[in-house]
């Protein structure tokens, strides 16, 4: 085995820790059903880049940006709720991005695609996993007021509406990240589903956020595994989703 062959697994496993410490506060800040939809911001990205011939991750991550950063606007100036405001930018992120995607690009666009992976993009992958990293690490204290209670956060000087626009900022880097290998569709479903497993596990906020890493490492391993042994697909975002849904199964027996 080339040591080129060990790239995308090692991006994909810093992706799945990535998503385990942004899912765990995405879940406390109840943002977790909002945040679902950014990963759909890149679809119409996704799709003018597969029409123009050009990088697609380029694409994703212009749109991806763009559309995180026009939630976060007409949600100020509208004073319409987090859901209808993403509800709104979804519907016309997908309605776009299904109308200009070639239609022999729409599964990977969708999905995902197990591509090899150069030295170059791997450190770039791994230099934005760190920033995530070390910026939720910066902002975990105002993160945590913000989630307890906005209003003694904001007495103490905490601007929760720039927090938030950081934080979906973050989530946005998050997706991107994974999006090679998980889609515009399955991209916040390793933030999403680990977290809401961690949470039938523990309810210190340390382990919480412990769980939902371990979670999401483990469904990447093996979702991973599965695919390369049994599924073979051209992409392992689906088996990856698999596994981190029967880890969910599993850990509500715990309740049981």
């Amino acid at each position: 085995m080339q040591i080129e062959q060990i790239y995308p697994f090692v991006l994909v496993i810093l992706f799945a820790v990535a998503a385990g410490v942004v899912g765990s506060f995405a879940y406390m800040k109840r943002m977790l059903l909002a945040s679902d939809v950014i990963s759909h911001l890149a679809l119409p990205g996704l799709g003018i880049a597969f029409l123009l011939k050009y990088n697609p991750l380029t694409g994703g991550a212009i749109s991806l940006f763009l559309g995180t950063l026009l939630i976060w606007r007409i949600q100020q100036r509208s004073g319409l709720g987090i859901d209808a405001t993403v509800g709104i930018v979804f519907a016309a992120s997908l309605a776009i991005g299904a109308a200009v995607t070639p239609n022999e690009d729409l599964l990977e666009a969708l999905f995902g695609a197990s591509q090899r992976l150069s030295f170059i993009a791997l450190l770039i992958g791994s230099a934005a996993v760190f920033v995530v990293l070390l910026s939720i690490f910066r902002l975990k204290h105002q993160l945590a007021l913000s989630v307890f209670s906005p209003d003694l956060a904001a007495a103490t000087g905490v601007r929760v509406s720039r927090l938030d626009l950081y934080f979906l900022l973050l989530f946005s880097l998050t997706v991107l990240v994974g999006l090679r290998f998980m889609g515009a569709l399955l991209g916040s479903a390793l933030i999403i589903v680990p977290a809401a497993t961690a949470n039938q596990l523990t309810s210190k906020m340390s382990d919480f956020v412990i769980a939902s890493c371990a979670a999401s490492v483990l469904s990447v391993s093996l979702g991973w595994t599965l695919n390369l042994l049994l599924l073979h697909s051209s992409t392992p975002g689906p088996s990856i989703a698999i596994v981190s849904a029967l880890l969910f199964g599993a850990s509500l027996l715990k309740k049981i």
